[in-house]
């Protein structure tokens, strides 16, 4: 059996307490699983509102932070327990996708010297000319030309050229999986179209995986194989993308789905909205389901028991007590 590219294994980011502590611990992450293959690669979504773990699980797989339980392996080997040169084939093989790219870039440098630092740093290849086909390549790829933007600095591009030079930038290194966190919030329509075919074509044709983290589910629906919908740090339901979209079975994911405004000025919003508070619905403990205060379906064992992972059909799996 193929053993997986990425295997994310109950993993648990847990901020504040301790000995020490002076706060509540704040569960950031729950407990989360996961396996991506590199034989079939495939974008997959982690969505849900803001506070729900997305970015915490991000900057896990990125190794910017570490798991207070449970294990990210990367070709079975935990990051935890990496050597120096599996570490260096991680960061190649793993790139990731920023919100705003320009806070990535330094100022001072031009977008050659951006190009050329991943080049030398990696030593993928073995002379200039080479270094310079492979970041033309790269460009050409996000339909940008280097005799356009090379010599410019960050501030002189775009919004989407600074993002579609972060994706050739990642590209050069030829990664097997690319973390895209909210990529195509921060552009408008039309690039943001041409960025998610950039990342189904990466996905087709160079068998590139992307985890795509978002909270807009109708991009989500447009490019994405799978989908893990999280609720305060907890997964709450995943499987196939269009299954969940059409088909959506946790009352959370159910409510989430229906709060994307219709086109339509006959149709108005609700804006008759009471939320418990954060400390409320937060809680630091598996005792019951996170989403009990909200739900309007709850019962008396939601405030009791933590449910568990059930699945309703084929590639469609959720976890909640109406469905146990």
């Amino acid at each position: 059996m193929e053993k997986p590219l990425l295997s994310i294994q109950q993993a648990t980011k847990v901020y504040g307490g301790g000995f020490l502590g002076s706060s509540k611990p704040f569960v950031a992450l729950d407990h989360f699983s996961l396996d991506i293959h590199e034989s079939q690669a495939k974008i997959v979504t982690i969505a849900g509102e803001s506070g729900s773990g997305k970015t915490t699980l991000s900057n896990l797989i990125l190794s910017f932070a570490a798991c207070t339980e449970g294990q990210i392996l990367y070709r079975d080997v935990a990051l935890s327990r990496m050597s120096r040169s599996q570490r260096i084939r991680y960061r190649q093989e793993v790139q990731a996708i920023f919100q705003d790219p320009y806070e990535v870039y330094n100022p001072f440098y031009r977008v050659s010297h951006i190009m050329h630092m991943v080049v030398r740093h990696f030593h993928i290849t073995r002379n200039r000319h080479e270094a310079d086909e492979l970041v033309e390549r790269a460009l050409s790829v996000v339909g940008l030309r280097g005799s356009e933007i090379l010599e410019k600095y960050p501030h002189q591009l775009s919004g989407g050229q600074r993002q579609r030079v972060m994706v050739a930038r990642a590209y050069m290194l030829s990664p097997r999986l690319i973390v895209a966190d909210e990529p195509v919030s921060a552009v408008d329509a039309s690039l943001r179209a041409m960025i998610l075919d950039i990342m189904l074509r990466l996905r087709t044709e160079q068998k590139i995986s992307f985890l795509y983290i978002t909270h807009d589910l109708s991009t989500a629906y447009q490019i994405s194989d799978l989908m893990y919908v999280l609720f305060q740090g907890t997964t709450v339901e995943r499987g196939v993308t269009s299954r969940i979209i059409e088909n959506p079975q946790h009352p959370y994911v159910q409510q989430l789905i229906d709060s994307i405004p219709v086109p339509d000025p006959k149709v108005k919003w609700d804006l008759d909205i009471t939320l418990p508070s954060e400390e409320v619905m937060r809680m630091t403990n598996r005792v019951g389901c996170r989403f009990y205060p909200r739900c309007p379906k709850r019962m008396d064992i939601c405030a009791s028991t933590f449910p568990k992972m059930v699945k309703t059909e084929e590639g469609h799996e959720v976890a909640c007590h109406l469905y146990q």
